[in-house]
C-alpha cells in the first residue's frame, strides 16, 4: 500500500469533500453503523453478512493490507463507502485482484465510486497485479458496471450464474481489467 498517499481529500463532483483512509480497527464502529444505513435490500445481496457486528469486529482484529485494503470514505466522521481491493498470496491467482464497494446512497452519481475504484486501481498497480476483477449481480448492478466499463473493465456476463436470498436466479457479469 502507498501508506503516505493517506489520508487524502478528495471534492466530488457536487463539491462535497470526502476524507480517503484505509480501515483501521477504530474505525469498526462507524464502518458497521454505514453498513446498518443502507437499504435493506442493498444488504441482503452483499457478499458479506455486514449487518454482524461480529464480522465487522473480526475484520478489525484481523487487519493485513497485504491480503486485503478496505478503503473508507468519510464525510466528517460517518463513513460514507467502503471499497476493498482483495489479493491472494500464493497460487495461480496471485497476481489478480478482486474490488467490491458499497456507497451509502446519498454519495451516489457523484463520482465517489470511480473515484475510490481508481484508487484501489492504482494500489493494484504498484502491488504488481496483472488484472482486477469484480464479480456483480447484472441487472441489479447496472451502474456498477456502468462505472467499470469506461475505465477499461471488460464484461462477461453468466446467466443465471447467481441466486438471490429468495432463490431468485440472476445473471452476474464477471468484469476484468488487464494492466497488460
Amino acid at each position: 500500500m502507498t501508506r503516505d498517499r493517506y489520508p487524502t481529500q478528495t471534492v466530488l463532483r457536487d463539491e462535497r469533500r470526502v476524507m480517503i483512509q484505509p480501515f483501521r480497527s477504530e474505525d469498526a464502529d462507524e464502518l458497521h453503523a454505514f453498513f446498518l444505513r443502507l437499504p435493506p435490500d442493498w444488504r441482503r445481496f452483499a457478499w458479506d453478512r455486514i449487518e454482524s457486528r461480529g464480522l465487522i469486529e473480526s475484520w478489525a482484529d484481523n487487519i493485513d493490507y497485504d491480503k486485503a485494503l478496505p478503503l473508507l470514505a468519510f464525510d466528517g466522521p460517518r463513513v460514507v463507502a467502503d471499497a476493498s481491493l482483495h489479493r491472494r498470496e500464493f497460487g495461480p491467482l496471485r497476481l489478480s485482484g478482486r474490488i467490491k464497494w458499497l456507497i451509502d446512497p446519498d454519495f451516489r452519481g457523484v463520482g465517489l465510486g470511480a473515484m475510490l475504484i481508481n484508487l484501489l486501481m492504482d494500489e493494484a498497480r504498484a502491488m504488481g497485479l496483472r488484472h482486477l476483477t469484480c464479480m456483480l449481480i447484472s441487472d441489479l448492478e447496472q451502474d456498477a458496471i456502468d462505472i467499470l466499463a469506461p475505465l477499461g473493465f471488460k464484461e462477461y456476463r453468466i446467466p443465471g450464474y447467481g441466486v438471490d436470498p429468495d432463490g431468485g436466479t440472476h445473471d452476474m457479469s464477471k468484469l476484468v481489467f488487464s494492466f497488460q
